[in-house]
């Protein structure tokens, strides 16, 4: 008999007081007589709507009969089945968007915890399993993939199952792209990805670091050099920022460069090359998750007051719930309905002369109220006439989204981009360029971690059809 239970098992975590000084990862993950005990509140629905809601269509109700079993080994060899890094979609996906989303355990109660239950398995097979995945027999064909973050990595995993040659170059100096840079240790430990990349290299792929395709290698002088193919997951690195007064002031951040820094480059310690600013008080613009990550970094910084301004209200915040009450719940505050409108600084009286050489000091803001829907559906944010007010700031970070970096368009002859920067594509996933593929961020801006393995995964598909069409 299934676990007729209408909640879920909660998932659980450290003690806000201690996590929020620290970054060791914040959800410590279910035992095994809680992931049993989830798993029993499967159906294991005949039409399985959940895995219709997976962008790489994970066989769901199927890992979760192992778990339920107790077969957690099989759990993870089903779910690797069509997914390379199931111990990072566990806990970074939006499964109550996707997969949970379409649970029918959700109808009259709470989603079955897939997300949990996938990062189990996956955590289960790290610690209990040291044999690196077995390589696969050449098949004679090379593949390059710009960038090794999960679009790329999904993309490689997958070619170099079917025998192909491929080799990542990535721009910094770490494989892992926004795993690495972007999302923080207390979200995604390090050594996860570490791990999965280790498992990549077992496959055979090669990665490149510290080449930056438009600079050190073309597109073309890669398709030149004998890759039959090349997928573009460069993903989308470009901030932008609001275009108001004093965003050039010392202080002010894309919480791209604050993270990346952050997280990839130390720049916390006192020794580091590249330093940010901590401590004191920091407002953090944004309400997705990429904002939720800058504040609650801010915060182990030593940060002695975080606070996140967005302009629309709770309901409509685009960050996972999860983050967001986590966020709260380690003492951020949330001005919400609140759009900045400029930054004040100070400066230091011998050089008055450059504004650019101001500190960061205070930020006016305005209260919006919600109007009428936007061309998406959402209530457009409206400001309140004489609503002005200023909060005191040492730093501000921007998180309002992120666009393609325009070098491998500029870079590459015959690639179509659209008006936001993202490579045009068709339905396999091939470019405007012959030989020439693309998915994930660098093609739709800034998305979820999965959708962009999801396109990664579709790519490998078509580029094993061209390249096999082409023999």
């Amino acid at each position: 008999m299934p676990n007729m239970s209408p909640e879920k098992n909660p998932m659980p975590t450290r003690a806000p007081q201690l996590r929020a000084h620290d970054f060791e990862e914040v959800a410590t993950g279910y035992s095994e007589e809680t992931a049993v005990l989830e798993a029993e509140r499967c159906l294991h629905c005949k039409n399985m709507p959940c895995v219709s809601g997976c962008p790489v269509n994970i066989h769901i109700p199927e890992f979760i009969a192992k778990i339920k079993e107790r077969d957690f080994e099989g759990a993870y060899e089903t779910i690797s089945v069509t997914s390379n890094l199931p111990a990072v979609c566990g806990r970074v996906c939006p499964q109550e968007l996707q997969c949970e989303a379409k649970c029918v355990r959700g109808i009259k109660g709470e989603a079955v915890g897939i997300g949990r239950l996938e990062r189990f398995a996956a955590d289960y097979h790290m610690q209990n399993t040291k044999t690196p995945p077995t390589r696969p027999q050449p098949n004679g064909h090379r593949v390059a993939v710009v960038g090794s973050g999960p679009s790329g990595l999904t993309c490689a995993a997958d070619l170099a199952k079917e025998g192909y040659d491929v080799t990542i170059f990535e721009a910094l100096h770490t494989a892992g792209g926004v795993l690495m840079y972007g999302i923080p240790e207390f979200r995604l430990p390090k050594k996860i990805v570490e791990r999965e990349v280790d498992n990549l290299r077992a496959l055979g792929v090669k990665i490149e670091t510290n080449v930056i395709i438009g600079k050190t290698f073309t597109v073309d002088s890669l398709l030149s050099d004998g890759y039959e193919a090349v997928y573009i997951g460069s993903g989308a690195g470009l901030p932008g920022f609001m275009g108001i007064p004093g965003e050039s002031y010392k202080g002010v951040y894309s919480a791209n460069e604050f993270l990346t820094r952050s997280n990839l480059m130390k720049a916390y310690r006192d020794d580091a090359d590249t330093p940010i600013m901590k401590g004191g008080r920091v407002a953090v613009v944004g309400g997705g998750n990429v904002a939720m990550d800058a504040a609650r970094t801010a915060l182990r910084l030593g940060a002695e007051h975080v606070s996140i301004v967005y302009r629309r209200g709770l309901e409509e915040l685009p960050a996972r719930r999860e983050e967001a009450e986590h966020a709260r719940e380690e003492g951020i505050d949330f001005l919400l309905l609140t759009n900045p409108v400029e930054i004040y600084g100070y400066f230091d009286p011998d050089d008055r002369r450059n504004p650019k050489n101001g500190f960061v000091r205070a930020m006016r803001c305005v209260k919006m109220e919600l109007g009428e829907p936007d061309e998406r559906g959402r209530r457009r944010p409206v400001e309140i006439p004489g609503s002005d007010f200023t909060i005191d700031v040492d730093t501000v970070i921007i998180s309002i989204g992120t666009t393609p970096n325009p070098l491998i368009k500029n870079t590459t002859a015959g690639l179509e981009v659209n008006k936001r920067g993202g490579i045009v594509i068709d339905d396999t996933g091939a470019s405007s360029r012959e030989g020439v593929f693309a998915g994930g961020d660098a093609v739709t801006g800034a998305a979820t971690v999965i959708s962009a393995m999801g396109a990664g995964k579709h790519a490998a598909a078509a580029i094993d059809k061209y390249i096999k069409s082409k023999n």
